[in-house]
């Protein structure tokens, strides 16, 4: 009998634990991938993770072809697809990861009654998580709602578990099963020019998993602690697209970290790990509070004046803030796909504070363009930097996006490398050329508003502003609270 193993958030065949489980039955498996933006809820992928998935897939699939079973490609919605996979084949077993997101595990519940009621075998197995959000409580029983208490209480649960083996061999099923066509998906961008800075900076696919988990524990990890916020070279790990399509996992990381002889001081590991705990805390929140991409997790919040789309707002999306470090960020993400996480702090804080912009306006746009982007991480950092979420910043923290250029890119070398037409400025006014004398603009060759924008709010201003909105809102909420 055959057992169809359900791909989706793990794009790998090592620490696969569907998947060693399938093969342990000693019975044919079948590999397969669901593209499903049907089913209920189900959040259809933004461009840049389209072009990420295209690519991790034709690596899967050699992976598995390596291991005798070839992987099969279906389109629709899960459940449907699963239950014309078992007519087609025969099987009596289904096997998948964990997902943790409000649809999916909505999807995988039904499936898995509907399977067992006709008698079949259905087993989930730990999914993208080092810990089950479901079992991690508070001593009170209930989900945490701040990062520290979690965290240690994660620190507390036993060790993490040593990652399972990839299987050494499949056997496929006795007939050939028909896939779909991956080029007939079309997932890559139909206008490829933007693409060719995805292509030049990521390698997707476990094999390319690997080699950045080497690479950053190798030649970065050392110094990680002090390094990690400065965002013009080569200091974190860039291993989040990995992890957010599942070709690594969390426990490969970990056992990583603990097993091999590194150069990294314990601070700095202790670091990293409080990195990926961030990450495992953005999930439980979104297990528990299902509309957390949705609706403000601090519903004070929902009395706020924010506005709606605006020239700014476009502004923001293009690089074109006249705030250079704003503006090299934005131009990162659409060439790459990825932003330094101190950068993607200050360009949220900006569009949620410096103009007024819903929160919900930004995780769009990242979710679009972010080759990592997750429902959790995603909705819960957004929310973290407007105020509105959980162990959130004060409202009040407003970052100066000056005086953060200034502090974590002092020379300008990330503002040089992305907007180039300030590349000649020097230091002092790499971060506030509108403050720079004329002769300096004349010999940088930059001139305001024509080659460089100014800025589109003043910083002060918008402060103030900001702040002010807060007050209203907060009273509107108090009062409603009486």
């Amino acid at each position: 009998m055959t057992t169809l193993v359900l791909f989706r958030h793990d794009l790998r065949i090592a620490d696969n634990r569907a998947l060693a489980a399938a093969a342990a039955r000693g019975a044919p498996v079948l590999p397969v991938f669901v593209l499903d933006e049907v089913s209920p809820g189900t959040r259809r992928l933004g461009g840049a993770r389209r072009w990420w998935v295209h690519h991790s897939l034709t690596a899967l699939a050699q992976d598995l072809a390596r291991l005798g079973s070839p992987l099969v490609l279906r389109r629709g919605a899960m459940a449907a697809v699963v239950d014309g996979l078992v007519a087609e084949t025969g099987a009596d077993a289904v096997f998948w990861n964990r997902r943790y997101d409000p649809a999916g595990r909505a999807v995988d519940a039904g499936l898995k009654e509907s399977l067992r009621r006709r008698g079949l075998v259905a087993e989930s197995s730990e999914g993208q998580l080092a810990h089950e959000p479901s079992r991690l409580r508070t001593a009170g029983g209930g989900p945490f709602r701040v990062f520290t208490p979690f965290w240690k209480a994660f620190c507390a649960e036993s060790g993490p578990r040593d990652p399972v083996d990839a299987p050494v061999a499949l056997f496929p099923p006795e007939s050939r099963v028909a896939s779909e066509a991956l080029s007939d998906w079309a997932l890559l961008p139909v206008k490829p020019d933007w693409a060719r800075g995805l292509a030049a900076r990521w390698t997707p696919g476990e094999a390319g998993a690997r080699k950045a988990l080497e690479s950053f524990i190798e030649d970065r990890l050392a110094g990680y602690a002090d390094s990690r916020d400065v965002p013009g070279g080569e200091t974190t790990s860039r291993l989040s697209p990995h992890l957010a399509h599942g070709e690594i996992t969390p426990r490969q990381i970990l056992a990583a970290l603990d097993r091999r002889e590194i150069a990294g001081s314990p601070a700095d590991r202790e670091k990293f790990r409080r990195e990926l705990g961030w990450r495992e805390f953005s999930w439980h929140l979104l297990f528990h509070n299902p509309d957390l991409g949705s609706q403000n997790f601090n519903r004070a919040f929902d009395a706020f004046p924010w506005t709606g789309d605006s020239p700014h707002v476009a502004a923001w999306r293009r690089g074109r803030t006249g705030y250079p470090i704003v503006d090299a960020g934005m131009r990162e993400l659409w060439r790459t796909g990825w932003m330094h996480n101190r950068v993607r702090m200050v360009v949220a804080s900006f569009l949620t504070k410096h103009l007024l912009a819903d929160w919900r306006q930004g995780e769009a746009w990242f979710w679009d363009t972010l080759v990592d982007a997750d429902l959790a991480s995603n909705a819960a950092s957004w929310q973290w930097v407007a105020g509105s979420g959980a162990d959130a910043a004060p409202y009040f923290r407003i970052f100066n996006p000056v005086l953060q250029g200034e502090k974590f890119d002092p020379d300008g070398a990330y503002v040089r490398h992305h907007v180039p037409e300030l590349a000649k400025m020097p230091p002092r006014f790499i971060h506030r050329p509108w403050e720079a004398p004329a002769d300096v603009l004349f010999r940088a060759g930059v001139k305001l508003g024509e080659t460089y924008p100014v800025p589109v709010v003043d910083h002060e201003q918008a402060r103030r502003r900001a702040l002010a909105a807060f007050e209203t809102a907060r009273g509107q909420h108090d009062d409603r609270s009486v």
